[in-house]
């Protein structure tokens, strides 16, 4: 082989290598600056799994004994019966909020646009469905 033909050989491995260190350190840049979803200091989904956290963290840094915790947990069970009972009364006031917005949309869609429309609210309400409710603001 040529020197000419050693030369290029070594400027392609070098562009070669110098595309894959750049690579490299792009996709750590990145990763470094991201956010995991399924690390562990994610917020739990399910409202069961939040409550435990939540008391065992109240438990832990308040250094409460048990009859605190009884009390923390009757105290979190009277708030939980109170918001449900909430929203139970207000849910049919939100309903109605909800389907004036839908009926106003609906009032300056044309109609294939309006068929869309109705598919999208379908398909929310079942991805809503599927996913476990947590605690809005509490536990």
């Amino acid at each position: 082989m040529t020197s000419r033909n050693w030369t290029v050989a070594l400027s392609l491995s070098l562009v070669f290598l110098c595309g894959m260190a750049v690579g490299a350190f792009g996709h750590w840049l990145y990763s470094s600056n991201t956010v995991d979803a399924q690390s562990a200091t994610a917020r739990p989904r399910n409202p069961e799994e939040f409550r435990r956290r939540y008391v065992d963290e109240m438990r832990t840094r308040l250094k409460l004994d048990e009859g605190q915790v009884a009390q923390l947990n009757a105290a979190l069970d009277g708030t939980r019966a109170k918001i449900d009972a909430m929203k139970l009364r207000h849910r049919p006031e939100v309903k109605q909020i909800q389907q004036e917005q839908v009926d106003r949309i609906n009032g300056f869609l044309t109609a294939p646009q309006r068929a869309e429309y109705q598919k999208m609210r379908q398909e929310r309400e079942d991805k809503d469905r599927k996913q476990p409710k947590g605690p809005p603001g509490g536990c």
